[in-house]
């Protein structure tokens, strides 16, 4: 009986933590994106996903529970905030605040298939399991400059079981081409959609808008926020 009793003191593994979503938030990054971008795009998820109607849509999912993390690529992916837990107020103000915090870690010309790729890794490699797993991928162009093809690691993503939704940021008047570009070469999956922001002013609205569709999976026809187009 000695023999057997250290093993009644070994710790057992954690459960894995259960939510209704994951979700990756892809930021760009890219050199087109100077540093009053980057801080405007990471206050403008601060601020959606402390308002009350992405709240309640948390709170309105099967589990009361959504885990996300924010991720900022370029020529590199770095995750600014890493996997969080929100199940409600606190946690979501906590996301926010550590979001808003960190210095730009991604720089470079655009590799938007490598940044879907990390996409699906922080997915499959967390100790997290949901109902429900999404990347929800913004920028300004559809360039490519190194990495995988866009179309490949798209096909990769999608095999998994990941729905890929955009958040065009548009600028100099190309809204049609490029919102035409984002629903051909990087939504799919699911109820994959688009919802484009013209402005710095619609950003946040966008965003918030965009994080209760994913979260309530309940995707709208196209959706391009209006505003003043000068950025």
């Amino acid at each position: 009986m000695r023999a057997l009793i250290p093993l009644l003191f070994v710790p057992l593994p954690l459960a894995a933590q259960e939510v209704d979503l994951e979700l990756v938030l892809l930021a760009d990054a890219s050199g087109s994106i100077d540093e009053e971008e980057i801080e405007f795009q990471r206050q403008g998820y601060a601020t959606a996903t402390t308002s009350p109607e992405v709240l309640y849509a948390i709170s309105s999912t099967m589990t009361g529970t959504i885990a996300i993390t924010y991720v900022e690529w370029a020529a590199n992916q770095a995750v600014v905030v890493d996997w969080t837990v929100i199940d409600g107020e606190a946690a979501a103000q906590a996301f926010a605040a550590r979001l808003l915090d960190p210095p730009r870690m991604a720089y470079g010309r655009n590799a938007i298939g490598a940044a879907l790729i990390e996409g699906k890794r922080l997915i499959e490699e967390n100790r997290i399991t949901s109902l429900r797993q999404v990347i929800d991928f913004s920028g300004d162009s559809v360039g490519n400059f190194s990495g995988p093809r866009i179309s490949d690691a798209r096909a990769q993503v999608l095999a998994a079981g990941i729905t890929i939704n955009g958040l065009p940021i548009l600028r100099d008047g190309r809204a049609a081409d490029l919102v035409a570009a984002y629903e051909a070469q990087i939504i799919g999956g699911p109820g994959a959609f688009v919802v484009a922001a013209t402005s710095r002013a619609t950003f946040a609205e966008a965003v918030r808008r965009k994080l209760v569709l994913e979260i309530a999976a309940t995707p709208p026809p196209l959706t391009v926020a209006q505003g003043d187009t000068s950025r």
